[in-house]
């Protein structure tokens, strides 16, 4: 059964090939890497969340968020693996990481439109997390076609993903589904000013400019929590 319907929007998919012994060291027991092209993948992705609430309210709530993820298999399924996800929502920071064992932390965020793109800049707040600044401007190339990502392809490996996994503070893995349409995806442009994410996550930055996708957006559903 859902649990949550939300929107979201004007998302920037930027991500870095490392060395998959790089990202193994960093999962809990149960996880393994997921290698696309003979390496794992660190991705930053900036998007504004829009109209987020439990299924059958009428009333939804709006933030920006950022996330450093990683891709992972428990040997049967593939998934997403946070390191964190910081947002702009009291509120909905303290509900995601008590429904959803997440690793949410707060953020003073500003999301606006330019003719350059979407100009994102966070600052983390939250006392429980290192400090984490970004500020970066990102949107679609120029020229570049909406198309839906291709089964087997790079860009599939990095957006198609209908699970996401957390551990909590004993080890112990979670998972919940998500569910929503394919991806309207395009290639993108970004201009990255500021990343303090992989330093805060314990990560080297690592090397050489990211592969940047851009989505204007899709609407999702989330599942219950269960335990792996």
């Amino acid at each position: 059964m859902d649990l949550l319907r939300m929107e979201w929007r004007d998302v920037g998919f930027c991500h870095w090939p490392v060395e998959p012994s790089v990202v193994a060291a960093t999962l809990p027991d149960g996880l393994t890497v997921d290698i696309k092209n003979g390496q794992a993948w660190l991705g930053v992705v900036p998007f504004e969340m829009r109209d987020i609430r439990p299924r059958g309210s009428p009333i939804g709530r709006a933030f920006g968020e950022l996330n450093l993820r990683t891709y992972v298999t428990d040997g049967e399924t593939r998934g997403v693996y946070f390191y964190n996800l910081d947002a702009d929502d009291r509120l909905s920071v303290a509900v995601a990481r008590r429904l959803f064992e997440l690793p949410y932390y707060r953020a003073s965020m500003t999301v606006r439109r330019t003719g350059d793109g979407v100009r994102f800049r966070s600052r983390r707040t939250d006392d429980r997390a290192p400090r984490a600044d970004f500020d970066a401007t990102y949107g679609p190339a120029d020229g570049a076609e909406t198309h839906e990502p291709a089964p087997r392809s790079l860009e599939y490996f990095l957006v198609s993903r209908y699970r996401f996994y957390v551990a909590d503070d004993a080890g112990a893995i979670y998972y919940a589904d998500i569910d929503h349409e394919p991806w309207p995806l395009q290639a993108g442009t970004a201009d990255i000013r500021a990343n303090e994410l992989f330093a805060a996550n314990g990560f080297d930055h690592p090397s050489g400019d990211p592969l940047v996708y851009y989505s204007p957006g899709i609407d999702v559903t989330a599942g219950r929590l269960h335990r792996l």
